[in-house]
């Protein structure tokens, strides 16, 4: 089973989290911001992944430290999880509509980080959530699972909607990304015959 688990503990947050690459969807999510929340159980889901977190931040500041520290710990995750990358697609892509929201995705665990995250978002605020805070979340999370990440808003209007879209859709190509293909399943997939 392609699993991990990661404690993360700094003067800023406490979190808990495990990972499974091959589960069902199952998630307990309880990060303190509501919002967030919301995006990694529909993460889970839309991933099959199965996901427990707790994180406990100072979140009296405001989210950014719990928003930024749950994706590097998943991203952590991931990167463990993954292992030496044997037999995976590497690559995955989707594009998702969300109502009137439409963001593509596109991911490689090439062992290379980057993020390209052009997301269109409207407002400054969800409820109580910084939008800006969704780059802050992969940008954390691609630093841990070193991989490239291409986020980019064809159109929408509803920054809720944007962001759950992108949510959705990182997960369905990061699902594509992390499935084994049997044939190869002994092959790391570059030439370099590293990831």
């Amino acid at each position: 089973m392609r699993d991990s688990t990661v404690k993360r503990k700094t003067t800023e947050t406490d979190i808990s989290l495990y990972l499974n690459l091959d589960g069902e969807g199952k998630s307990e999510v309880n990060s303190g911001c509501g919002f967030l929340d919301h995006m990694l159980t529909l993460f889970a889901m839309h991933g099959k992944f199965d996901l427990k977190l707790t994180c406990v931040g100072d979140t009296y500041v405001d989210y950014h430290h719990t928003v930024e520290d749950v994706g590097i710990a998943l991203g952590e995750a991931f990167k463990k999880a993954l292992g030496d990358k044997k037999g995976i697609n590497r690559y995955g892509d989707c594009t998702l509509v969300m109502d009137e929201a439409l963001v593509l995705t596109s991911v490689d665990f090439s062992g290379r980080v980057f993020l390209e995250c052009d997301l269109k978002i409207p407002t400054q605020k969800v409820g109580d959530f910084d939008t800006e805070l969704t780059e802050e979340f992969f940008f954390g999370f691609v630093r841990k699972s070193e991989s490239s990440l291409h986020l980019k808003t064809l159109s929408g209007k509803n920054s809720h909607h944007i962001i759950e879209g992108a949510f959705k859709s990182v997960a369905r190509s990061l699902r594509s990304a992390v499935t084994v293909d049997e044939r190869y399943k002994s092959v790391i997939p570059s030439t370099k015959g590293v990831l």
